[in-house]
């Protein structure tokens, strides 16, 4: 029995957080209701207060399912593609975050805070962009270290350049591709035009 209403509980607080990606895609973060937001997932809205404490709680929680651990990607880059070349490995894991960027849940989530998400309360949209590019950084710079002393990078270039170069990089596709999700495939021009700037960046000899 406890196992159920363990089980319930997590199904509830799984169904709001996706009830509140849409309404927050459709109605913008400022402008949505709880109410709207329990009544999309088809639970009172007392079921919210049950699982967040208000609505920055709630959508703080529904970004966290939109973080993509660069060891995780590392991970899922598939066993007959993986290289000791430490640029090819960030290179790798890069396409599998733009593939699952492409995802609808990711896709929603990433256009609300680009686009839907205004200031108000305790949330503001600039800080967690800044708090989570800061937590990306410092996820790849490591790997940049790693190629540098590996000496795979390019001669001039230290790896704390080729990491803040590399997030200028993801970070300007993926807002233009959001722009027009229609207009272009992420993951296919993605994986074309980082081929090409890992070209630029690698060491030539």
């Amino acid at each position: 029995m406890a196992r159920r209403t363990r089980e319930e509980a997590e199904a509830t607080r799984a169904a709001l957080l996706d009830a509140a990606e849409q309404v927050f895609f459709d109605k913008g973060v400022a402008r949505a209701s709880l109410q709207e937001i329990a009544r999309t997932a088809g639970v009172t809205r007392g079921a919210i207060y049950w699982h967040f404490d208000d609505k920055a709680e709630l959508f703080r929680a529904m970004l966290e399912r939109a973080q993509l651990p660069f060891e995780e990607l590392i991970e899922a880059i598939p066993p007959n593609e993986r290289s000791s070349n430490v640029l090819d490995t960030i290179r790798l894991a890069s396409r599998v975050a733009l593939e699952r960027m492409e995802q609808p849940r990711l896709r929603r989530i990433h256009g609300i805070l680009i686009h839907r998400c205004e200031i108000f309360d305790d949330i503001d949209p600039v800080s967690m962009m800044r708090e989570m590019s800061t937590t990306a950084a410092a996820n790849t710079l490591k790997h940049f270290q790693r190629a540098e002393a590996a000496e795979e990078l390019r001669s001039g270039l230290d790896a704390e350049t080729a990491n803040l170069l590399f997030h200028c990089t993801m970070r300007g596709l993926v807002h233009s591709w959001h722009l027009d999700t229609e207009a272009f495939s992420l993951s296919e021009r993605g994986e074309r035009l980082l081929d090409q700037w890992f070209v630029l960046i690698s060491r030539s000899d």
